[in-house]
């Protein structure tokens, strides 16, 4: 996640963080009896149609349609918004992948999200989202949606850790696209519940339809181990077990149906931890590995794999297999100086190496795990507008 943190004190890379909000507005819709609604809710989704061949007829409908399907009655803007409308898309072999990268300006003053096609080509920006500007929050995606979780805010000179989480809907990505209009609304971030605990520099991710955050720091700069979980179909957190130690600075991923937590630092350890904690949901326990990496700048999960990149050792991918647990090493080609650093994300199956240099001529490094040997490394024209602080990808 954005920043760096030390001990108990919270080192940041300056205006790491997501920017304020456009002014809200809101606009006056039509009103309807409460007998107009309840017919829409309870009328067929197409008539003639079960409502099963109607839902896979309408996951058939291209993207850029969107819009003009979430407008004709409720029922399908909330069917495509849910979860099966998922499912539906993913049966037809509809799914779209989009990659959703916070970047930072080239003079480090204002951060945004921004969108990339499968191809990388188009550059669409997101809404900004509501709250005050933070540092230290986490991402992850779940049922088609971006997530942002938590963080560390100051307001009116008072620094604070947050408990807030926003959701944005993937699926109105063309209204955004198509209708500027709407970009003054604001309407497509939407406020889940609450974590249990604020904290931040925590880590945090989403295995088996549900998302875990972990240990992090709380309201008062102390180190945390507690641990939660969040079910979007009640909208609620739960605690579960907590770690056995307090761990910051960590990130975390889903392999094998499992929640895996390594890197940052921990109090049972001096310096950066090895250990990797791993959190077994069925049978609600943790448990502990010792290989793992250290100070990992650049991370994301590609064919059941995690791959890393540590601030020591920038020119080699560290790739963990958790079906053995096992590490492989793989050199990273050279495409300036041997300094540059990188941050991840994945398209079409593919991991993208964005460079941290402002440098326009560097290119984007392309790794495919599924080359022949000897031609996993290409250069691609994909990159962000500016500097990539994290990326996620969402298939809708």
């Amino acid at each position: 996640m954005p920043g760096f943190v030390r001990e108990k004190k919270r080192i940041t890379e300056p205006n790491m963080c997501l920017s304020p909000p456009l002014m809200q507005v809101h606009s006056k819709g039509n009103h309807r009896s409460p007998f107009q609604a309840t017919d829409e809710i309870e009328s067929p989704l197409l008539p003639g149609l079960p409502d099963d061949v109607a839902k896979y007829c309408l996951a058939l409908v291209p993207r850029y349609s969107f819009p003009s399907m979430g407008g004709v009655c409720k029922r399908w803007r909330s069917f495509i918004q849910s979860k099966e409308f998922l499912m539906e898309r993913k049966i037809a072999g509809m799914l779209e992948e989009w990659l959703y990268v916070l970047t930072m300006d080239s003079e480090g003053k204002e951060s945004h999200w921004e969108v990339l096609d499968c191809l990388g080509q188009k550059h669409r920006l997101l809404p900004p989202m509501p709250g005050p500007e933070k540092v230290g929050f986490g991402t992850t995606v779940l049922n088609g949606k971006l997530l942002v979780l938590a963080g560390y805010s100051v307001i009116n000179g008072t620094a604070s850790a947050s408990a807030d989480v926003y959701q944005y809907d993937s699926c109105l990505n063309w209204f955004v696209f198509h209708f500027t209009f709407y970009m003054t609304l604001n309407i497509f971030w939407s406020k889940l519940a609450n974590l249990n605990v604020a904290r931040y520099d925590f880590a945090c991710a989403e295995v088996n339809g549900v998302v875990y955050v972990v240990g992090g720091y709380g309201v008062e700069g102390e180190s945390l181990s507690t641990a939660e979980v969040y079910d979007p179909d009640t909208d609620k957190w739960t605690l579960i077990e907590s770690l056995r130690r307090p761990r910051w600075g960590c990130f975390a991923c889903g392999l094998n149906g499992k929640l895996y937590v390594l890197g940052g630092r921990s109090s049972f350890t001096i310096g950066n931890s090895r250990f990797v904690d791993v959190y077994n949901p069925e049978k609600q326990t943790w448990c502990e590995m010792k290989n793992g990496c250290v100070m990992v700048t650049a991370h994301a999960v590609l064919e059941k794999k995690l791959f890393c990149m540590e601030w020591k050792n920038q020119r080699k991918l560290a790739i963990f297999n958790p079906d053995d647990n096992s590490w492989k090493m793989v050199s990273v080609p050279l495409t300036g100086s041997t300094s540059i650093g990188f941050r991840f994300g994945i398209l079409d199956g593919k991991l993208l190496l964005f460079s941290v240099e402002g440098d326009p001529a560097y290119h984007t490094l392309l790794y495919d795990p599924n080359a022949a040997p000897g031609s996993e490394w290409q250069t691609s024209e994909i990159k962000p507008s500016g500097l990539c602080l994290c990326s996620v990808t969402i298939k809708a």
